[in-house]
């Protein structure tokens, strides 16, 4: 680093070439920018981008939140952090999503994949009994047990026994979702009915955007649009959540969220778009990591361009707000529901409104910091809602909070009906409420998950999407996809040549 940088704290990182563990600095760059600076004894000093923004940096802290940690870890520490994964006993979240790849086989081949599915030459694909184990260790969870999981892969739609796998999840209690590419929504009419019907709940849809030639680059063909557009029609006719969730490069796809943002507005079950900036695996130059990498200041601006200006950047909340929310709610209604409580720059979003010109963010007329506040002294007055009494003075308190500080949402023709649906999030709680709500907007956000150029140890401790593995333990989204993944597959893998005459046996 120069001597015209400052340093904001020390952490850890990763070696991007030996994956080493080595001490790194988290520095202000002149230019206000935020970038991490390491150096490997072995093979020389790295720097990449963290947050593009130094101002933004600094609001996003301000809503730091320190989650309850685990009080059931799996694994003990030894190596240190991300090598003892996990969950170890210096993690500080608890799993507010669970992530189960039920296969590494795929049904296309896309450059960017970061699991590369079937190139690595072996079949990744737990029994239903290890799935069944994983959903329990999930469930078993404490002081918070995790209660949304994420089918993923690979592409988990392969699986002839995709709908049993889904329904054991539902049965179980757990909120169903599935990561894919949504090719077969096109190609089989029923599936969708047949999935909903089963238990599935969301569907996250890879969408890179709405030009053709985003998909040649990206996914290996541009006819693969075609296909993820009568996915949604298939999910629209059925009524199933849908988020879009695009891998966002510079260059490539960045001009498409203004188009994505006027699709969800064709589509109903459009909920959500979840941004995610491509992450960089294997050697990567430090000018075509600099010509592609997006960090997520560089998102909300382009989100204020794209809409020229109706969603400002500061629209943008990070994710540790929702984990206040949550724990004065939790307080409020004496549940333990899960705690976005990740690090800081791991994410932001915002709600949207429909309104007849194009979306408006909830922040026009809601103040989150306002709105916290109110949740904290209505903790401290009703304390904990335990009787139908004690519901009903919520929900007038609330109600009353809202008429005085939130005008300006009574003058839209949703006004009065977000109104409703906040009050019974706050006082109700159930997934039923907060699903209502969502229908009823439009989720825009943007979780920018780690590679090893830009990894950083404490942001790991904080994780709050977890994979489970076959062996019995959970680990953190981007400890896997950096450190872990292959580790986990290769162990139990079968080779591609041997699953294949194993499949052609049992036909």
């Amino acid at each position: 680093m120069t001597e015209s940088e400052t340093v904001l704290y020390e952490t850890e990182s990763l070696c991007p070439e030996c994956l080493t563990v080595i001490p790194a600095k988290i520095v202000r760059t002149p230019d206000d920018r935020v970038e991490i600076v390491k150096e490997c004894p072995e093979h020389g000093e790295f720097r990449d981008v963290v947050w593009s923004d130094y101002r933004f940096y600094e609001r996003a802290f301000e809503y730091e939140f320190q989650g309850p940690g685990i009080e059931n870890p799996n694994t003990d520490v030894a190596r240190g952090c991300p090598l003892d994964c996990g969950l170890c006993p210096q993690h500080e979240s608890c799993t507010a999503l669970g992530i189960i790849d039920v296969t590494n086989r795929c049904n296309m081949n896309c450059p960017v994949c970061f699991a590369n599915a079937e190139a690595k030459g072996y079949v990744y694909e737990p029994t239903l009994e290890q799935i069944e184990e994983m959903l329990d260790r999930l469930r078993s969870e404490r002081p918070l047990p995790c209660r949304a999981v994420q089918f993923a892969g690979g592409e988990p739609l392969v699986r002839e026994d995709i709908h049993e796998i889904i329904a054991m999840a539902a049965e179980k209690g757990f909120h169903v979702q599935i990561a894919t590419n949504a090719i077969e929504f096109a190609r089989n009419p029923d599936l969708a009915k047949d999935l909903h019907d089963a238990g599935l709940r969301v569907v996250y849809m890879q969408f890179d955007g709405l030009d053709r030639e985003i998909y040649r680059e990206i996914r290996g063909s541009a006819k693969v649009l075609d296909l993820k557009l009568e996915a949604i029609e298939a999910l629209e006719k059925e009524g199933v959540s849908t988020v879009l969730v695009p891998t966002l490069a510079k260059g490539v796809n960045d001009d498409q969220i203004g188009p994505m943002l006027e699709l969800a507005r064709e589509y109903h079950v459009i909920r959500g778009i979840n941004v995610q900036p491509i992450s960089f695996t294997g050697r990567v130059p430090l000018e075509e990591r600099r010509r592609m990498r997006i960090t997520i200041p560089d998102f909300v601006k382009l989100v204020e361009e794209q809409t020229d200006g109706k969603v400002p950047a500061d629209s943008f909340y990070p994710v540790p707000i929702a984990a206040k929310i949550a724990r004065l709610v939790n307080t409020l209604q004496g549940s333990n529901k899960p705690e976005f409580s990740a690090h800081p720059l791991c994410g932001v979003a915002t709600y949207l409104i429909e309104e007849n010109d194009g979306y408006v963010p909830i922040t026009e007329f809601v103040d989150p910091d306002a709105f916290i506040e109110f949740l904290e002294q209505l903790v401290e007055k009703v304390g904990r809602i335990e009787s139908r009494r004690d519901k009903l003075r919520a929900a007038k308190m609330l109600m009353k909070f809202i008429t005085k500080n939130m005008r300006k949402l009574f003058k839209i023709t949703m006004g009065k009906k977000l109104a409703k649906l906040m009050v019974d999030v706050v006082t109700k709680g159930t997934y039923d409420a907060i699903s209502e709500f969502h229908w009823n907007s439009l989720l825009l956000g943007c979780m920018h998950f780690m590679d090893p150029y830009n990894f950083q140890t404490d942001r790991v401790r904080r994780c709050v999407i977890h994979y489970a593995t076959p062996d019995g333990r959970i680990i953190p989204f981007c400890a896997y996809n950096s450190v872990h993944r292959q580790e986990v597959e290769e162990k139990f893998s079968v080779p591609l040549e041997v699953w294949k005459k194993r499949r052609a046996a049992a036909e």
